[in-house]
């Protein structure tokens, strides 16, 4: 990270100081303050009022403690987080988060670029983020109600339609997001929009499994024919193989793609003919198991055993979807060696520092987190609109609003960079046009917000 900016210098100073121990955090914030140097400099403005210190304090941070029942009858004690991070643009909106792996770090990092993404999107919503280490993995249904149960009794307090609105992510799928909402109106006694995500029996909104994907691939595509290119005819590779990978593969494919590859933890698979998406779905959305059956079912394909070959598989585009910090320098310079032209994210912040640069330094077309996997939140956001109108659009009207809100996106990310110096770099486009609403948002509500 090069920092020339004395003012930006020293908040980041500031950050590291306040955070030693936030890697994750400190790589978030430390990337959108070296695309914020332009903008300083021709706005000193932001200096003057404070705008960069704030945006970098989340509002307000909750942990607590969540206890619960297991099957045996064993009482189980885990972390439960959520940060409030800015709410200049609307309700605190971002997704929950059960795996081992979340901590204090990971859940600011999370609620920090949920800022800039819920921005980007141009609808009504602030930043927020939250979870916990509790793995439903192995979990019977009933702990994992309980567990949400007794998640969401403490989170009720500091939640609500008009002011922190959760939603899943990672670990919280349908399931768990039911058992939260019949939790929280059972202790509100009100039938509210609290959280998105939900049935579409409780006000859900229909596109909402496919959105991330399908919106990944909408950015991706947009970026591809700016640059003279598309998904038709390409060789494509997607790391993981939850909803967001799932529905990337179905809509690259529907737009002409050949998708060849998809991982979990434990290892990769590699179709030359074409990944069989309905292989997958019953694999991992019926079955719940590991990728390596897809062999068993599919003649010709390949299992690999850890997931971090999958970037030396010969692809013209990949789209990692599985975590954050997955593609590394070594992934990165593999995969340009192979002639990949183009990498987008479906995770967030799924690519190191090294990996991004050696992206834009090779020319690649780069399409960040906080812009290319925006479309779960933007749908999310739909899906608020939905049940504040009590009413429910069509598959096709959520579908089109989607891309369009993706298209949109990309041009504001390209515009921002082309108008701050920084021509084809979406990582700088993407830092810049969010920060730009969130700030001018923040200077009109005065200092002390």
């Amino acid at each position: 990270m090069k920092l020339s900016n004395s003012h930006l210098a020293k908040v980041y100073e500031k950050v590291c100081k306040r955070n030693p121990h936030e890697p994750e955090f400190l790589q978030a914030v430390g990337e959108v303050l070296e695309s914020l140097q332009t903008v300083v400099e021709r706005h000193p403005e932001y200096v003057d009022t404070g705008i960069i210190e704030r945006m970098v304090e989340p509002e307000r941070f909750i942990q607590f403690r969540v206890s619960w029942v297991d099957d045996n009858g064993k009482v189980q004690v885990n972390r439960g987080f959520r940060v409030q991070f800015n709410s200049a643009l609307g309700p605190y909106k971002g997704g929950l988060r059960f795996h081992p792996s979340v901590t204090a770090s990971v859940i600011k990092f999370l609620g920090f670029e949920q800022t800039f993404k819920n921005s980007l999107t141009g609808l009504s919503m602030g930043g927020g983020k939250g979870g916990s280490d509790f793995n439903p993995k192995g979990k019977s249904d009933r702990e994992i109600m309980r567990f949400c149960q007794s998640f969401i009794t403490e989170l009720c307090r500091h939640i609500g339609a008009d002011t922190d609105v959760p939603a899943g992510d990672i670990g919280v799928g349908a399931r768990e997001i039911g058992y939260m909402f019949g939790q929280y109106k059972r202790l509100n006694n009100e039938f509210t929009g609290v959280l998105t995500g939900k049935s579409m029996e409780c006000g859900g909104s229909l596109v909402r499994k496919e959105a991330t994907g399908y919106g990944l691939c909408y950015f991706t595509d947009e970026m591809l024919r700016a640059a003279g290119r598309s998904f038709n005819g390409a060789r494509v590779i997607i790391s993981g193989s939850g909803n967001v990978s799932i529905y990337a593969c179905e809509k690259a494919v529907a737009l002409g793609a050949t998708v060849v590859a998809m991982s979990d933890s434990t290892g990769y698979i590699l179709d030359s003919n074409g990944i069989n998406l309905e292989v997958i779905k019953q694999i991992k959305e019926v079955e719940r198991t590991d990728i390596s059956e897809y062999t068993k079912l599919v003649p010709g394909a390949k299992f690999y055993e850890g997931s971090t070959g999958i970037w030396k598989v010969k692809c013209d585009i990949a789209l990692p979807c599985a975590t954050q910090n997955e593609v590394d320098g070594n992934a990165a310079r593999a995969l340009v060696a192979n002639g990949c032209y183009a990498v987008a994210e479906g995770a967030n912040m799924p690519s190191t520092p090294e990996a991004v640069e050696h992206f834009l330094e090779s020319g690649v077309l780069f399409g960040p987190a906080k812009a290319a996997n925006a479309g779960g939140v933007a749908t999310s956001g739909l899906e608020m609109i939905q049940n504040s109108m009590r009413l429910t659009w069509t598959f096709e009207e959520v579908d089109a609003k989607l891309k369009e809100i993706m298209v949109n996106i990309y041009k504001k990310c390209a515009n921002a960079a082309e108008e701050y110096g920084h021509p084809g770099n979406f990582v700088a486009g993407a830092n810049i046009a969010g920060f730009l609403k969130v700030a001018e948002a923040m200077k009109w509500q005065g200092l002390t917000h």
